[in-house]
């Protein structure tokens, strides 16, 4: 091919180019826009800040969710957490005394009826 051959090829001499549009600057003419892939700047700020709203949400959620397993922990009753151990069930019940010495003292100053008939739920006298 000499330089007048290449003058005669469709596509202005582009080798693969036969029956397309010429294209300048990386861009056909019949684009409306030539800057039609950096358009997604324009809004780069709004993409920003909608993306910041959405990993804040994530993250409320989460906390959320984490505030809730652990409000569900308290409210089960848990044996090993909630029961007093074996040793604190023998301090109390070496605390405990009976003492019939008073009991006497509380019957004379008592004003109940010796007399009176043992109650039972539901039965009318």
């Amino acid at each position: 091919m000499n330089g007048a051959d290449i003058g005669k090829m469709p596509g202005d001499g582009v080798p693969g180019s036969e029956g397309k549009d010429p294209v300048t600057n990386g861009h056909a003419e019949n684009e409306s826009n030539p800057f039609a892939e950096y358009m997604w700047m324009e809004n780069e700020e709004e993409y920003n800040r909608q993306v910041e709203e959405e990993l804040l949400e994530q993250e409320f959620l989460e906390r959320c969710f984490q505030e809730m397993l652990d409000e569900e922990d308290q409210d089960w009753f848990i044996p090993e957490r909630d029961l007093p151990s074996v040793g604190q069930i023998q301090q109390q019940l070496n605390g405990l005394s009976v003492n019939d010495g008073n009991a006497e003292e509380i019957l004379q100053k008592s004003i109940l009826n010796p007399e009176a008939k043992e109650f039972v739920p539901g039965v009318k006298y």
